[in-house]
């Protein structure tokens, strides 16, 4: 009888030519997954010439939340050269002004053996540090075996997650355990991992407290300017599949003259999409990407752009945090915390349970337990100047109160670096 390791290599080695399918039918939208190919399976051009130390951030959230690390990382081990993974086209090309142009960032490999020693062979890491819930266990096994120690930091485990890691037992027991550090962000995610089988816990928070909250205040300069004729403005942060819709069914509803919605979705591949249901529906919106000031009578404002979502928290008077009206788990609300913007949440939140409700018991934040409760919630939050000014002061002490991941987690990246 085959092991649950061997059936996860065997089902990995079946779906291998779908996940190259799948980048295929994904690049219809975004041309960027049809390039490096060959990383994916373990093949790289660029040489490391120093010794290596690694990150992997899978998407744009997680890179975003790695720069000020990385920063630290390259400032206080200048001999050593930073490589850092993704799995997302999108994650690559996150903010290149905050990551630094002389970090080497490539895809992870599939988690198959020979794309795995691949990826070690080529580039050797003396340490890597796998962000939030990267649980690989052909690479854990491999670094496991050449003693090169592998941390999972910024962890997070959602009980959505947690029960689907306790249906793979004792694999996800083995696996954790092989890792020589989880630092998870909160108590009740290292009492999740606990659960599951991990041995060696330290509690560190969240690097999303500490990444950078402050836009450019030119580009926050030149988006006021598009926006002169539109002063009062609600944001709809990160949005997935069908919120947009719900959004825009209660938009006639809402008691909200002279407002501007900022749409801005979670993913670019759907920003055409996003266009084409504000044109079905005969909603008078304007483009970002035409760059060009928002003429009144706009009622939606499109955040088709990359990298300027903290310069629209601090444009909206209120922001609605995608992610959260259907239960997709919610996105970053830190993000608009750090520069005071009030957040309204809806009931699905449990990527970030705590963070969420710790920003409610704060009064930065409020929630709602359906889409349509934003008709008897936003508007009086918009009219009411002192409550959104007592929430955005609550944001900045709650984010304040957040902080110290990086200086932790750097902290654990010198007790590995420095052991024998």
């Amino acid at each position: 009888m085959l092991t649950t390791l061997q059936r996860y290599t065997l089902l990995a080695w079946l779906l291998l030519p779908l996940a190259f399918l799948r980048l295929l039918w994904r690049s219809r939208r975004l041309p960027a997954y049809r390039q490096h190919w060959g990383e994916r399976i373990g093949r790289y051009a660029r040489q490391a010439h120093r010794p290596v130390i690694w990150l992997h951030a899978v998407s744009v959230g997680e890179a975003r939340a790695a720069g000020l690390l990385i920063q630290q990382i390259r400032q206080q081990y200048p001999g050593h050269q930073v490589v850092l993974t993704h799995m997302t086209p999108t994650g690559r090309q996150t903010a290149p002004e905050l990551i630094g142009d002389d970090v080497i960032r490539c895809y992870l490999p599939f988690d198959l053996p020979f794309a795995v020693q691949r990826f070690l062979d080529h580039f050797n890491p003396r340490l890597g540090l796998l962000l939030e819930t990267e649980i690989w266990p052909h690479l854990i096994l491999a670094c496991d075996q050449r003693h090169i120690p592998l941390l999972l930091v910024n962890a997070r485990l959602s009980e959505k997650s947690f029960r689907r890691y306790q249906r793979h037992q004792p694999l996800s027991g083995n696996i954790l355990g092989r890792l020589p550090l989880i630092a998870p962000q909160t108590d009740q995610d290292a009492q999740r991992f606990a659960a599951l089988g991990a041995r060696h816990l330290q509690v560190a928070g969240n690097l999303k407290f500490d990444a950078p909250a402050s836009p450019s205040a030119a580009l926050v300069h030149h988006l006021h300017a598009l926006l002169e004729q539109h002063p009062r403005r609600w944001l709809a942060a990160s949005t997935r599949p069908g919120e947009e819709a719900l959004l825009l069914d209660l938009l006639p509803r809402l008691d909200l003259p002279d407002t501007l919605l900022m749409l801005v979705p979670r993913h670019p591949q759907r920003f055409r999409e996003v266009a084409a249901m504000l044109a079905h529906r005969g909603i008078p919106f304007a483009r970002r990407s035409d760059n060009q000031p928002v003429p009144p009578g706009v009622k939606v404002w499109l955040g088709d752009s990359m990298g300027e979502l903290s310069a629209y928290y601090t444009l909206a008077d209120v922001a609605v945090i995608g992610g959260s009206l259907l239960p997709f788990g919610g996105q970053n609300l830190m993000e608009a915390t750090a520069v005071g913007c009030p957040v309204i949440l809806g009931p699905h939140t449990f990527n970030f349970s705590e963070a969420s409700q710790d920003a409610i018991s704060a009064g930065a934040a409020l929630r709602v337990q359906e889409a349509s409760d934003l008709l008897h919630v936003l508007p009086p939050l918009l009219q009411d100047t002192s409550r959104r000014q007592h929430m955005q002061a609550a944001g900045l002490a709650f984010t304040q109160q957040h902080q110290g991941a990086t200086r932790r987690i750097m902290q654990l990246v010198e007790t590995f670096l420095t052991s024998p």
